[in-house]
C-alpha cells in the first residue's frame, strides 16, 4: 500500500487512455490550466481507436476554438466536412419518399410564439422542420452552413462537423502535445496502486514505472479499466429501453472526386434498426445499427447490403465491420479520484451523435469546475454525477422519443419499441403534458439541457404526432405565420447566397479561413 496523499492539492492529472475523449479531455484541460497543474496522458500503444463516430454538435465549435486549433486544419487533417443536423428517412411510416429534419438552428421567431399550435391548426402542407427553419432547405439543395469570407468557427447557419474520428485524436494529440506542453506516455497500464483510503495513488507501467497522480480520468473505452474493473463499478443496462446493441460499419468511396457531400447526417429506418450515412470529403461512412434480439447478423448484413446498392455503393466493398456493445453506463462516473469520460462512462447508440456531445460536457465541466484539494473532490464529484445522471436520462428519453412515435408495422422490432413497458415514466408523462400543448423550456428544467424544447417539436411532428388540442389565437397565429414567412425569405436569400458543402471544404483546403 502507498502512504496516504489525500490532503494535498490537485496538481498532477493523469488521464489513462486517448482516442477522441482522452486527447480532447486533456486539449481542454491543458488549455486553461497549463502552467497549473502537470497533465500527463498514458496511452497504450497496442489499442485501436473505435473510429467509428463521426458526428459533432455545434458545441464542438467552441471546445475546438477553446483549445486554439485552426477549423481550416481540422478540414484538412481530419477528413472533416459540416454538420447541419440529421435527416430522418422512413422513420414514421416506413414510406419511401417520408422524411424529416432535425436542423441545428432554432425555428424562426422560436421564443415569441406557439408555432407548432400554429402549423398543426392551419394543416400547412410543407412538414414543420421546412416550414419553421430555413436550414432543411439547405442539407436539400447541399449547401454550406457558411460562406467563403465567414471566419473560422463563426456561421451563417449553426453546424458541427462529421470526421475521421481516429485522424480527430492524432490531429489533438499532436497540438496537445507540440502546442499545450501535454506530457504524452505510450504504454500499457499493468496494475493500480491505491493510497490506503482507497483513492488511485498510481497507475504501473510496463516500461515508464509508475506514474503518479491527484487525479486519474479513465478515457480507456469499454474496457473501463479504472472505474470499471479497479472499482467494481457496475454498468447499469438501458437495454431494456434502447433495444440496438450491435453496429455493422463500413467505409464507402464516391463515385467521382467532385461527388456531392451530404450537408447533414442521414438516418434511414429499416426493420430491425436503422442507417447511418455520413458524407466526409473522401468518403461516406455508412453502417447499420440494429438489435440483436430481432434480427440475425446475416438478416442485418443483406439489410446493409441492399441500402449500399440502392445508394450508389461499388459492388465488392469489404464486409462490414461488426460492432457490439451494451446500451448504457455506469452507476456513477466519477467515484473517490477517478472520473470516467467518453466509452468509459458509457455508450448509447449513435442515433443523435450524443457520445461526443457527453466527452465535451464532461471535459468542459473538469475544466471549469477542476478541484483545487482532495477535499474539493468529492463536492465537485457530487455535482457531477447528479448532472449526468440527469443528461444521461434525457437522452435515454429524447432517443426512445423516435421509436415511441413510429408507426411502422414490418417488425416486431418497431412493435415493441411502443410497448409501455420499454417507455420511461418521464417520456410517457411528457408525452402525456404534449397531447394538449408543445413541449417549452417549462418541460426541462437545466439551463444546459443535452436537447432543447425545439429539437422535441422537430422529431414529434416531424414524426406525425398529432396532440388532441392545438388551439391557438387569431392574432398568435398571425404572427406564426409571419415568421413561416420570414424563414421562406431567408431560404431564398441562403440558397443562391452560400456555396456548396463540398466547394466550401475545397475552398478552405486550398485557401483556409479568415480569422476572427
Amino acid at each position: 500500500m502507498v502512504a496516504d496523499t489525500s490532503d494535498h492539492a490537485v496538481q498532477r492529472v493523469v488521464i489513462v487512455g486517448g482516442g477522441s475523449a482522452g486527447w480532447l479531455t486533456a486539449g481542454l484541460l491543458a488549455a486553461a490550466h497549463r502552467g497549473r497543474i502537470q497533465l500527463t496522458l498514458l496511452e497504450s500503444p497496442a489499442v485501436p481507436p473505435i473510429g467509428v463516430g463521426e458526428g459533432t454538435w455545434p458545441t464542438m465549435r467552441d471546445s475546438l476554438r477553446d483549445i486554439g486549433v485552426s477549423e481550416a486544419d481540422l478540414i484538412r487533417e481530419c477528413d472533416a466536412s459540416f454538420k447541419q443536423g440529421s435527416r430522418f428517412n422512413r422513420w414514421a411510416t416506413g414510406h419511401p419518399n417520408e422524411r424529416y429534419f432535425h436542423p441545428f438552428v432554432l425555428p424562426q421567431g422560436y421564443t415569441e410564439v406557439d408555432l407548432a399550435s400554429a402549423w398543426l391548426q392551419s394543416a400547412v402542407p410543407m412538414p414543420f422542420g421546412e416550414s419553421v427553419s430555413f436550414q432543411p432547405h439547405l442539407c436539400l439543395h447541399g449547401r454550406a452552413p457558411k460562406q467563403f469570407s465567414t471566419p473560422e468557427f463563426a456561421a451563417v447557419a449553426n453546424y458541427g462537423y462529421h470526421f475521421d474520428a481516429g485522424k480527430f485524436g492524432v490531429f489533438l494529440r499532436e497540438h496537445s502535445v507540440s502546442r499545450l506542453g501535454v506530457q504524452h506516455v505510450l504504454d500499457d497500464v499493468v496494475a493500480v496502486r491505491p493510497h490506503d483510503n482507497g483513492d488511485i495513488a498510481a497507475v504501473q507501467t510496463q516500461h515508464h514505472g509508475a506514474i503518479e497522480g491527484d487525479l486519474f480520468i479513465d478515457c480507456t473505452g469499454l474496457q473501463s479499466l479504472l472505474l470499471g474493473q479497479h472499482y467494481g463499478v457496475r454498468l447499469v443496462s438501458r437495454k431494456h429501453v434502447l433495444f440496438c446493441d450491435t453496429a455493422l460499419a463500413s467505409q464507402v468511396p464516391y463515385p467521382s472526386d467532385n461527388a456531392p457531400i451530404a450537408s447533414q447526417t442521414l438516418s434511414t429506418a429499416q426493420p430491425h434498426g436503422w442507417v447511418w450515412d455520413i458524407g466526409l470529403p473522401t468518403r461516406r461512412g455508412v453502417g447499420l445499427v440494429y438489435s440483436s434480439a430481432h434480427t440475425s447478423e446475416d438478416e442485418a448484413r443483406a439489410a446493409l447490403r441492399a441500402y449500399l446498392a440502392d445508394t450508389g455503393a461499388p459492388p465488392g466493398l469489404p464486409e462490414a465491420r461488426k460492432l457490439s456493445f451494451e446500451p448504457g453506463h455506469r452507476e456513477t462516473f466519477w467515484h473517490r479520484n477517478c472520473l470516467a469520460i467518453g466509452l468509459a462512462a458509457g455508450f448509447l447508440e449513435p442515433l443523435e451523435a450524443s457520445a461526443l456531445a457527453l466527452i465535451e460536457y464532461s471535459a468542459t465541466f473538469l475544466r471549469d469546475q477542476l478541484p483545487a484539494t482532495r477535499e474539493a473532490i468529492d463536492i465537485v464529484a457530487r455535482r457531477f454525477n447528479a448532472g449526468h445522471h440527469y443528461r444521461w436520462d434525457r437522452i435515454v428519453d429524447f432517443l426512445k422519443l423516435h421509436y415511441v412515435l413510429s408507426a411502422r408495422e414490418d417488425s416486431d422490432f418497431w412493435r415493441d419499441n411502443r410497448q409501455a413497458a420499454s417507455v420511461p415514466a418521464s417520456l410517457q408523462d411528457a408525452l402525456v403534458m404534449w397531447r394538449h400543448r408543445p413541449p417549452s423550456r417549462h418541460d426541462l428544467v437545466r439551463h444546459d439541457e443535452a436537447f432543447p424544447s425545439a429539437s422535441y417539436q422537430y422529431v414529434l411532428y416531424g414524426m406525425g404526432f398529432k396532440p388532441e388540442r392545438h388551439s391557438i389565437s387569431h392574432t398568435d397565429a398571425e404572427r406564426a405565420h409571419g415568421y413561416f414567412q420570414e424563414a421562406a425569405q431567408l431560404t431564398r436569400r441562403m440558397l443562391p447566397a452560400l456555396p456548396g458543402n463540398r466547394e466550401l471544404i475545397e475552398h478552405i483546403r486550398r485557401h483556409g479561413l479568415p480569422s476572427i
